[in-house]
């Protein structure tokens, strides 16, 4: 059963890549960073937005932290570290990126930071059809010695298409339909399948045993 699940996890992440010369690797010979350094607490900071929705990273923010919780990592409390940052006049993950991770250290604590970029989040339409796109980049830095520890990206697309059969209706259905989508749970497709390939947290039941489990590693394969 356990063969099987790894199985079905692998072909999940290889459906959400779309990378055309996957590498599939063990999680051990694809972050050995993680195994090595061995974080147990991931400060999120602001979202990056590379979108024209502006909404995206306030609606974003609630979905992450609960499965970085399950995946066996502290996770220092979102809403206190957007308000410090935002008192201090950052608004944008953007701004972060220029600032030594090692100062993170002494300021709130934690052993990394997560820096999430949202790349897509898109509505569209075509004459009988339609799709929702969530996409994100992921970015787990070390706030000891300031190197990548784990980095990967994810999209969902949701069909919204009508499939009456009926031409006006799917288009007026299709329309409704698109219009209405909740991106909160495309958002949380999107951190549970990512979140797969992260290497398990001292607070989860397999940590240390999860090295040989296989992921494709996007960032040797090639975007």
């Amino acid at each position: 059963m356990l063969r099987l699940t790894k199985v079905i996890g692998l072909f999940a992440i290889l459906t959400l890549t779309g990378c055309v010369t996957p590498v599939m690797l063990t999680k051990q010979d694809a972050y050995p960073d993680m195994y090595a350094q061995g974080p147990q607490s991931i400060l999120v900071v602001l979202t990056i937005n590379k979108t024209t929705a502006a909404d995206a990273p306030d609606l974003y923010s609630t979905t992450i932290a609960q499965p970085l919780a399950e995946a066996g990592y502290y996770v220092m409390p979102i809403p206190m570290v957007d308000m410090l940052l935002t008192a201090e006049g950052i608004t944008d993950g953007e701004q972060l990126r220029s600032i030594e991770p090692t100062k993170f250290k002494s300021m709130f604590g934690a052993d990394s930071i997560l820096f999430v970029t949202i790349n897509q989040w898109d509505t569209n339409y075509y004459l009988t059809g339609g799709n929702v796109t969530v996409g994100a980049d992921f970015e787990l830095v070390s706030t000891q010695s300031a190197t990548a520890l784990w980095n990967y990206s994810g999209r969902v697309v949701i069909d919204t298409s009508g499939n009456s059969g009926n031409l006006i209706a799917d288009i007026i259905s299709t329309a409704i339909t698109t219009a209405l989508t909740d991106y909160v749970p495309i958002a949380r497709q999107v951190n549970a399948r990512v979140m797969t390939t992260l290497p398990l947290g001292k607070y989860h039941y397999r940590h240390k045993l999860d090295g040989q489990d296989p992921v494709v590693n996007k960032q040797i394969a090639g975007r």
